[in-house]
């Protein structure tokens, strides 16, 4: 028989070293204990653990959980990052309220059961998860934990005892410890100080991949998936660097989710127009802003969406009478969310007028395809916008009352 654990508040635990954390997870072990367990930093960070009978079943959190959640991908799921841009239609056909409690974990019992992923890719990226997890609490060192009974994840990928993966996650910070950078988090981003210096003290080869490499976006983990060595040989690479101020450690903030309660990345006009909704999705927030212009001036609600990956659930949500679609953007391109949109029923008859800046005929073509409506040159004419908009949505409208297929 499961223990009950009534609600309480937040119990402080000083030094949660590796000793400690073995000790405060067989406490949960012996009583079979099945929920959420919360745990907080000082300055509020919070870690997520999701148990089941005492064990471990998923790890989440931190300020980088978007960007492990990436790094994971690029490590044991290839097939999953080699087509980031289906996580849309993914995320779309999953329940979401299950998505409300842990959107990671219920992607990857998504992919398990469409035999995208094996259970074996599942387990090797939960366990790395966890450890990653379990390494920036130990580098915290004060938490404070609360425990909910209520939150409970339904499908079990894999059962993980903590003495083990603490174990694995104390040897990393040892590691790290014994390099003489406890005090640096792998969290943090390398960005060059000084350049001129910098490039005096190394080669042109060297200089120009520092270049390119520290830009203040990538933290230390994301650069060692990049350059496919661990995080402790990169940090330690750049420690003369940073022991000279040539390079500084900085934090940033975390990549947006895929999915959220209100969706990062859009750009919406206030309920003013009252004609149709028109969507945009491109990376450039200045083509986003030169159609709302356009458009709101001529009475039309406007949505623009700057980041291709959540591009699928925003117009799942919204419905837009005609989609602007750019042709070239980061880790998804037209075509693809164009193939993507015409599979699903709700979009099959929907305008959608690709936007390019190479008007070229084989462009044209392949939009074809993929079942674009129309092509529009960058940079965009109103008018020529104002007439396509009322081309194709009137067309639709007709096609709509007519009953046509």
């Amino acid at each position: 028989m499961t223990a009950q654990f009534p609600p309480s508040p937040s119990i402080p635990i000083q030094e949660f070293s590796a000793s400690r954390q073995v000790s405060f997870f067989d406490g949960l072990k012996q009583p079979r204990f099945s929920g959420q367990l919360i745990l907080t930093s000082p300055t509020g960070e919070q870690w997520f653990f999701y148990f089941y009978l005492g064990r471990i079943m998923f790890a989440t959190g931190g300020n980088h959980a978007v960007r492990r959640w990436r790094r994971q991908i690029t490590l044991y799921l290839p097939q999953i990052a080699a087509n980031l841009s289906s996580v849309q239609l993914d995320l779309a056909s999953i329940d979401p309220q299950e998505l409300q409690l842990c959107w990671e974990y219920q992607l990857l019992c998504h992919w398990v059961e469409q035999q995208k992923v094996t259970r074996e890719q599942a387990a090797r990226y939960i366990r790395a998860t966890v450890v990653e997890v379990l390494f920036d609490i130990t580098q915290t060192n004060e938490v404070s934990c609360d425990l909910r009974q209520d939150h409970l994840l339904s499908t079990r990928l894999v059962l993980i005892d903590a003495d083990q993966i603490i174990a694995e996650a104390q040897q990393l910070w040892q590691n790290w410890r014994g390099a003489k950078i406890a005090d640096r988090s792998p969290n943090a981003a390398p960005v060059i100080r000084q350049a001129e210096e910098l490039q005096q003290r190394t080669s042109p080869q060297v200089f120009q991949t520092l270049k390119q490499l520290l830009d203040g976006n990538q933290s230390l983990r994301d650069l060692s998936v990049r350059m496919k060595r661990d995080v402790l040989s990169v940090t330690t690479s750049l420690l003369p660097y940073l022991q000279l101020g040539l390079v500084e450690l900085v934090k940033i903030p975390d990549l947006p989710p895929p999915i959220a309660p209100t969706p990062l990345g859009v750009v919406a006009q206030p309920d003013v127009p009252t004609g149709p909704l028109i969507a945009c999705v491109d990376d450039s927030p200045l083509m986003c802003q030169t159609l709302e212009k356009i458009l709101t001036a001529a009475n039309y609600q406007f949505i623009g969406i700057n980041d291709p990956l959540r591009a699928l659930a925003v117009l799942l949500a919204r419905k837009p009478a005609l989609i602007f679609l750019d042709l070239v953007m980061p880790n998804a391109n037209g075509y693809e969310i164009c193939g993507q949109l015409r599979k699903l029923s709700i979009f099959r008859q929907t305008p959608i007028v690709i936007l390019t800046g190479n008007d070229g005929i084989v462009d044209r073509v392949r939009a074809k395809m993929v079942g674009s409506t129309d092509f529009l040159s960058k940079p965009v004419n109103p008018d020529t916008v104002l007439q396509t908009i009322q081309k194709y949505v009137q067309e639709t409208a007709d096609h709509s009352e007519s009953g046509s297929p």
